[in-house]
């Protein structure tokens, strides 16, 4: 569930008919404003988004469903987001909650939801576009600007509880310890080494002395002293954690670790095309014959030499990519954080890793032309197979490289080129060489000027010219987000995410493999 508090408070003592109710009355939640939940994700509703339940929502204080305080009476669902009116039940915790709605104290209110239909934008937030409106709380603080409890008001003066006074005075007797009255003998002192060790072969039981025999004893003092303490030590049991599982809280500190980046360096280097709606294929046209131009021949009104224009038509297929998972009512409902944003975060993370896995493996697999890299650690070499590579790609369309696609194994490599006097070939400072910069910290670098790309999906690495309107290789995509429907049969609810991509070699020769 989703638990979405707001802030900001104007109170009025009653209504302008100057006939109070014990009633709360503001904005529940505003619309496409993003804000951040409890739990760090980041979401949005839009418009018409909530949704009641046959019955009203409850309203609660800190979304404690055992610290319920009233219900909603009224919804109203405007542009700007819903309106609401709320009815406090004459009780001792409905009291409380008027009382720190008027103090100011709870000036905010936050809602509970379950979303049933939403998806991912760009960034990550999760727009919701239908959800299950479920309880209203009173909180202090929240993080909508907007919504609020504009209007308090109670039919009647709010009962304070009377505090009793006892007025019955009671002695507390003097207790009489015999051994204070009884005078104390000096012990006697006895050598050390006359004392013979005492061995039980079972720990003998021992009741704790009260309060009063244990001031006898120190009064005593010497070896009766002595004794009573060690035996009140051996009777204390040794208690640790292991023996108090029960009270020991278990605490989750911050959000779930992920070990995976979830990035797409190829499709991000590239750009994404908008994919048509309709149809399983989409028609790419390509010039595949251009017209020849030839000179006239000798003299005037001679024919000129015919010449043509083919343009092939290539079918592009549509590609399904997504995945599902199926949850339990009661993890959905249990869970703190919410086990569903984590679940919904990685299905997104899991389709954007499959997708950009396949648009770069389908170029890679789709270039023929080769230049090789004789030694990875000779920066010669290398300038040699990078130069060999744009001479092959100018040659047959006057256009140079872009990018260059490398392994990490490969921008390892390149990172690690010396000259001769030990310096770095691309250095992080452009002041020694300027072949270009690479840097250990971060993937951006610009070897012989093309924009390097780290890819740990890519085969192999490859150089093209993968940029603006003529680029030889092409990528389409339809995100469709999350879809959730609910399983009444197994009280669960299955969740998938999902997404269209297709791929276009429309020039193999715009790019070059390094062996």
């Amino acid at each position: 569930m989703l638990k979405l508090v707001q802030q900001d408070l104007k109170i009025d003592a009653a209504e302008p008919n100057g006939m109070p109710r014990r009633t709360l009355a503001g904005l529940a939640l505003p619309y496409n404003v993003e804000a951040t939940v409890n739990d760090g994700t980041k979401v949005m509703f839009m418009p018409g988004s909530l949704n009641a339940s046959e019955k009203m929502p409850k309203m609660y204080l800190n979304h404690d469903s055992t610290k319920a305080v009233g219900i909603l009476t009224a919804l109203v669902d405007t542009p700007g987001g819903m309106m609401y009116e709320a009815r406090i039940s004459e009780t001792t915790l409905g009291n409380e909650a008027l009382v720190l709605a008027a103090d100011g104290v709870l000036d905010a209110v936050s809602v509970g939801v379950n979303p049933t239909r939403f998806s991912y934008d760009e960034k990550g937030t999760m727009i919701i576009e239908s959800a299950d409106f479920q309880e209203l709380s009173l909180v202090p603080y929240g993080a909508f600007a907007g919504a609020s409890v504009d209007r308090v008001a109670a039919s009647q003066g709010i009962p304070q509880d009377e505090q009793e006074v006892d007025n019955i005075e009671t002695e507390t007797p003097n207790e009489e310890l015999d051994t204070m009255t009884q005078p104390t003998e000096t012990p006697q002192v006895i050598e050390a080494a006359s004392v013979a060790p005492v061995v039980y072969a079972q720990p003998r039981t021992f009741k704790l002395p009260t309060a009063g025999e244990f001031i006898a004893a120190s009064l005593q003092g010497g070896s009766v002293l002595a004794e009573m303490n060690a035996r009140v030590q051996a009777a204390a049991p040794n208690i640790t954690t292991a023996d108090t599982p029960g009270i020991l809280p278990e605490i989750i500190t911050g959000t779930v670790y992920d070990s995976l980046n979830p990035i797409r360096p190829f499709v991000s280097a590239i750009g994404t095309r908008a994919m048509p709606q309709s149809g399983a294929t989409f028609r790419r046209p390509k010039i595949t014959v251009r017209p020849v131009v030839t000179q006239q021949p000798t003299g005037q009104l001679n024919q000129l030499d015919p010449s043509t224009v083919t343009v092939a038509n290539n079918n592009v297929n549509k590609l399904t990519f997504g995945t599902f998972v199926t949850m339990s009512e009661q993890d959905l409902d249990w869970t703190d954080p919410a086990s569903i944003n984590i679940v919904l975060n990685q299905l997104a993370i899991a389709y954007g890793q499959a997708t950009n896995n396949y648009a770069v493996d389908t170029c890679h697999a789709a270039i023929t032309q080769t230049s090789a890299v004789a030694d990875t650690t000779d920066p010669a070499d290398w300038i040699a197979a990078i130069y060999e590579g744009a001479r092959q790609i100018s040659a047959t369309s006057n256009y140079l490289p872009t990018h260059m696609v490398v392994t990490p194994a490969t921008w390892a490599a390149l990172g690690s080129l010396v000259d001769s006097t030990g310096r770095p070939v691309f250095p992080q400072i452009g002041a020694m060489n300027a072949p270009g910069q690479l840097s250990a910290a971060n993937w951006n670098g610009n070897p012989l000027g093309l924009v390097l790309v780290v890819d740990k999906d890519t085969p192999g690495s490859f150089m093209g010219h993968a940029a603006g309107p003529a680029a030889g290789f092409e990528f389409y995509e339809q995100q469709k987000g999350a879809i959730s429907v609910d399983v009444p049969s197994t009280l669960g609810r299955t969740i998938a995410y999902r997404g269209y991509a297709a791929s276009f070699m429309a020039d193999a020769t715009k790019f070059v493999k390094f062996v």
